[in-house]
């Protein structure tokens, strides 16, 4: 892999063990000598902190889509100004637990029907996207009962149930089929180890 600032993301379904293999992924460029900065979204910067607890805590009716869209948004755009461009600015791999492409899954489609919305939204105050996305495919219910076993807290869009998830997954196959340039989606209903060798691999040839 080179020098020069990279920004790689990971999406998936609630429970797909997305974060597990972003934190992987960075812990293995971290003993290749690279300058990593882990991150999530919402999340990863003080203020969408803040705004990550109004949004996956609470009741799974606390929020209108539409609020959910403006909330994630402040939530991103702070994390873009105040972490990932700066990172990326000073030649640093950025890897994103979640991104864009979770509000327009989540928001755009399985949520309702406001991709238009989002993508109206992301132009304006985003004007983004990764240099490479891994979206972990896995089982549905089988990630829903993990996700719900771990008991974090942060379950909201847990509690919307099965035919939900359900919904997100074949949202981000359809994502995936979109911007193929980008998007690798990885088979997640196998051993860490082996998920983690194929983003390995995939980064390696992205970078080479």
């Amino acid at each position: 892999m080179t020098g020069g600032g990279l920004f790689i993301t990971f999406e998936g379904i609630d429970g797909s063990g997305k974060s597990t293999q972003a934190r992987l992924l960075a812990e293995h460029l971290r003993s290749q000598g690279r300058d990593i900065v882990l991150t999530r979204e919402p999340g990863g910067a003080p203020g969408a902190e803040e705004i990550r607890k109004l949004l996956v805590e609470g009741e799974p009716a606390r929020w209108s889509p539409e609020c959910e869209i403006l909330l994630f948004t402040a939530a991103r755009r702070d994390h873009l100004e105040r972490t990932i461009l700066p990172a990326l600015a000073s030649g640093k791999v950025v890897i994103s637990d979640r991104f864009a492409d979770s509000t327009r899954v989540y928001q755009g489609v399985a949520r309702a029907g406001l991709r238009g919305l989002v993508d109206k939204l992301h132009k304006l105050m985003i004007g983004r996207e990764p240099d490479l996305t891994f979206i972990i495919d896995m089982d549905p219910e089988q990630a829903l009962s993990r996700g719900l076993a771990r008991q974090s807290g942060e379950d909201r869009f847990e509690d919307f149930g099965l035919p939900f998830q359900q919904a997100l997954r074949q949202g981000f196959l359809d994502l995936a089929a979109e911007f193929p340039a980008r998007c690798r989606v990885i088979d997640g209903n196998r051993p860490v180890d082996a998920i983690a060798a194929d983003v390995l691999a995939a980064v390696q040839e992205g970078a080479a």
